[in-house]
């Protein structure tokens, strides 16, 4: 008996199918957004060819909130605002309304009038898919009313949703290995990835400390600028050294690396980021300009890490009482947390206010 054939697509998780999504989404193609109500044709606005535009025709430009409210736009649906393409502007005028580095050289933005009701299929995970890609968040959305080509990658809104709790629920201790470092030798890094891919995260275990007692931990962003450039900018170099060097002379301790560059926005808009704060705005006002919240990080993540490697109980190496707050309702005990003093520099100094005034601790 001959066997069935098989499917042009085979059922995948979440986490693949969101991973496609974005890799096409960063290529400048459309990705199909299928959604209970209906299907949608999006492109991230970022990455699309000026000859795609036709293809979204009567379509709409989609922003986040947070990008809307900067623009004085008014906030008629959930979630994202829809700005029909109805006079069919061209590709930089699209790109100047989504990009606040373009605002000084395109000043007149406007008049806006969103749409009150009725967005196409999908509207919020099409701009929630830009973010994940690693885009500026606004998208180029049409409606289907016809059967989509086959040829075009295909993602459901509700994995998009899905897909950073799937990442973390299927979280896999991948690898390990010592790797001696300066200042503290007994040193070892551990690897973790997400069953079907997804951003890497690693733990750096210093002095091999004991899982029966609680353990000194920090949660560190990834900081390409201050890692590993030594940027002024940032505490985030001072603070991830410190954090080493404090736990190689003690009784060992915990540094869990997390992929969360820039709050969670990336090292492009990061650096996006940093030029609006030459123009004046601080980093979390940077942030929202550019169409994303304040903080875009969750550090359920790193209470997962913690469980795979055993441990329950922490004493938090942090400033920030959101990562106090989220280790302890994703189940890990925080004991104690160890706060982290630096001296400000005149490079750094309205970075380190400006988190103060977000909650930080001093």
């Amino acid at each position: 008996m001959a066997a069935p054939p098989r499917p042009l697509r085979e059922p995948c998780s979440a986490v693949a199918a969101v991973t496609r999504a974005a890799i096409a989404f960063r290529e400048g193609l459309p990705v199909v957004i299928r959604d209970p109500e209906g299907t949608s044709v999006a492109f991230a606005l970022e990455t699309v060819a000026p000859t795609s535009l036709a293809d979204v025709k009567e379509g709409v430009l989609l922003l986040s909130h947070a990008r809307a409210r900067t623009l004085k736009i008014r906030l008629y649906t959930p979630e994202v605002v829809a700005l029909p393409l109805t006079v069919g502007p061209s590709l930089p005028q699209l790109l100047a309304i989504a990009d606040p580095t373009l605002d000084l050289a395109e000043p007149l933005k406007g008049p806006f009038a969103p749409l009150r009701r009725a967005l196409p299929p999908g509207s919020a995970a099409a701009v929630r898919l830009a973010k994940l890609s690693g885009l500026l968040p606004a998208a180029l959305v049409k409606a289907l009313d016809h059967k989509p080509c086959p040829e075009i990658l295909e993602v459901s809104a509700d994995d998009i949703r899905a897909y950073e709790e799937e990442s973390v629920e299927t979280l896999t201790l991948v690898t390990r290995a010592h790797v001696p470092l300066e200042g503290a030798e007994r040193a070892e890094l551990v690897a973790f990835r997400a069953r079907d891919g997804g951003p890497e995260h690693y733990a750096i275990l210093l002095n091999a400390p004991s899982p029966n007692r609680p353990v000194l931990t920090r949660l560190h962003s990834e900081c390409f600028t201050g890692d590993l450039l030594g940027s002024l900018r940032c505490d985030c170099g001072p603070q991830l050294r410190g954090a080493i060097e404090a736990m190689g002379n003690a009784a060992g301790g915990i540094v869990l690396y997390l992929a969360q560059e820039g709050r969670g926005i990336g090292l492009i808009n990061k650096l996006r980021a940093y030029r609006l704060q030459d123009q004046g705005f601080d980093t979390l006002e940077a942030n929202e300009r550019l169409g994303f919240e304040p903080d875009e990080r969750l550090y359920r993540v790193a209470a997962k890490m913690l469980s795979l490697l055993g441990y329950s109980s922490v004493r938090l190496l942090t400033n920030n009482p959101d990562k106090v707050k989220a280790l302890q309702e994703a189940g890990i005990q925080v004991v104690e947390r160890v706060p982290q003093r630096f001296a400000a520099t005149p490079h750094n100094r309205n970075y380190l206010e400006a988190k103060l005034r977000a909650g930080h601790l001093p």
